[in-house]
């Protein structure tokens, strides 16, 4: 039997977020109501916040499997 690699699961979890995260932005894209300026720095925070939480996800589970080897 060959042994699986365990998936994250993030992945599933933020896919489910993503879906109306996506559909509000493009909500907002197209109000004119909206400060532009607000909108990006949002967009921006969010990039960073996904990239950071990614960055932490993975550092965890690679110390999870160097933890279980031993």
């Amino acid at each position: 039997m060959s042994q699986e690699k365990p998936s994250n699961p993030l992945v599933p979890i933020a896919i489910v977020v993503a879906i109306p995260v996506v559909v509000c932005l493009i909500i907002m894209l197209t109000d004119d109501g909206i400060e532009r300026s607000l909108l990006w720095a949002a967009i921006k925070t969010g990039i960073i916040l996904t990239v950071l939480g990614g960055a932490i996800s993975y550092g965890v589970s690679r110390l999870a499997e160097r933890n279980a080897s031993r």
